[in-house]
């Protein structure tokens, strides 16, 4: 059997991968057996990524890869290779907290912060796909997430906020939402 392919991917030699991470190019080595969640922390300094349980269920790991959630313990870092990668420092690149942020800091849907980031980016490509989730479907979308610190309503209800203010609705103290004039 004759070896044509270049891409032999062998145990213990580095591998260079480019992807372009939070809308850059971006270039680092690992070994063919390398999480994408290590990758982005050790190797490339995107440490906004946590590695939680490293079996996808915890969720703190999740990223977006070419726009879509996705739980970095759980890839290689082989596995993006020419792939966009963006992970919680990608929401704010100008170092400005885009609503999600706010609407997180506003509602206090955060406490030790170490779920937060794989929070955030569920929570970023859910309204995407759903701009206008109802209560339960923000609360099932976080099953997918285990928070230890923060009973997830706060989180319930940022996401709610920011889905009624993209909408052109405003939500009450009280949680009802009123048409924005």
């Amino acid at each position: 059997m004759s070896k044509t392919s270049t891409n032999i991917l062998r145990q213990g030699e580095a591998q260079r991968i480019t992807l372009t991470l939070n809308g850059r190019e971006r270039s680092g080595h690992c070994e063919p057996r390398e999480l994408l969640s290590d990758f982005l922390r050790h190797e490339l300094g995107a440490t906004g990524t946590h590695v939680g349980c490293e079996h996808g269920v915890c969720g703190a790991c999740t990223v977006h890869i070419d726009g879509v959630a996705a739980r970095s313990c759980l890839m290689l870092a082989v596995q993006v290779q020419g792939r966009r990668v963006d992970t919680v420092e990608g929401l704010a690149p100008d170092q400005t907290l885009g609503d999600l942020q706010q609407a997180f800091q506003r509602h206090h849907a955060l406490q030790c912060g170490f779920c937060t980031a794989g929070i955030l980016m569920s929570c970023a490509d859910y309204l995407q796909r759903v701009p206008d989730p109802s209560e339960g479907q923000v609360r099932e979308m976080l099953s997918g997430h285990i928070c230890r610190c923060t009973g997830y309503t706060p989180i319930v209800k940022a996401v709610l906020d920011v889905a009624a203010c993209r909408n052109g609705r405003v939500r009450s103290e009280q949680g009802r939402e009123v048409e924005h004039a």
